[in-house]
């Protein structure tokens, strides 16, 4: 997965669909295969790489919401439904482009870039066209195969609108069934996370880890 953000999102077709890699993915990796050789997989992702939407909190990197003036936002603990991931065996591979602060639908940012550029993250499958928005990095990166599963937000359409410019399976869950804490919000009233996958079952899956209070 790593050798493909290289490939297709820094350079080739320039997906622009990552902000941050986990630096510690590697270390994390094979500490997770001695533990299944060891113990057997503590759950249904143990091992497998996750991509979220940059405004879902982890201690392990910054935080942006897309924004390039929040690129040192830096906080102290998971979101919660990142803490469900690692707690199935997840490995928390990167975070994924959006709209700034997910407000839009073309997952236009400045985050990463030079001060006063905005890019947009570029489908896989047309890259002179929009991902969609504003879980279009996640949308792009799953779409492109630089990881296994993504997470996005939705307030108004931001899990559904690039699942389906992207031919993904997206769930935007009930408001109220997995936790909220530790994401940018939008409108409370409205915002919810949920799984971007290649697959029904890797949505439900993915979705089982982080369902709760």
């Amino acid at each position: 997965y790593l050798a493909r953000v290289a490939a297709y999102d820094k350079q080739g077709p320039r997906l622009n669909a990552i902000l941050t890699l986990n630096p510690r993915a590697r270390e994390e990796a094979a500490a997770l295969d001695q533990e299944r050789r060891d113990q057997g997989p503590c759950g249904r992702l143990h091992g497998i790489p996750i991509i979220l939407k940059d405004n879902y909190d982890t201690v392990d990197m910054p935080t942006t919401a897309g924004c390039g003036c929040w690129e040192d936002n830096q906080t102290d603990d998971d979101a919660a439904m990142v803490e469900g991931l690692r707690a199935d065996g997840a490995i928390i591979l990167g975070k994924a482009s959006l709209d700034e602060f997910a407000f839009g639908f073309t997952s236009q940012f400045s985050a990463g870039s030079e001060p006063g550029d905005t890019v947009y993250v570029a489908s896989p499958y047309a890259t002179d066209k929009t991902a969609g928005g504003s879980s279009g990095g996640t949308g792009a990166a799953i779409a492109a195969n630089l990881g296994a599963i993504g997470f996005g937000t939705d307030t108004g359409g931001s899990i559904r609108v690039p699942s389906s410019y992207n031919q993904l399976v997206g769930v935007r869950p009930t408001v109220g069934l997995a936790s909220r804490d530790g994401i940018v919000p939008l409108a409370l009233s409205q915002d919810t996370g949920g799984p971007m996958t290649r697959s029904v079952s890797d949505a439900a899956i993915a979705l089982d880890a982080v369902v709760g209070s």
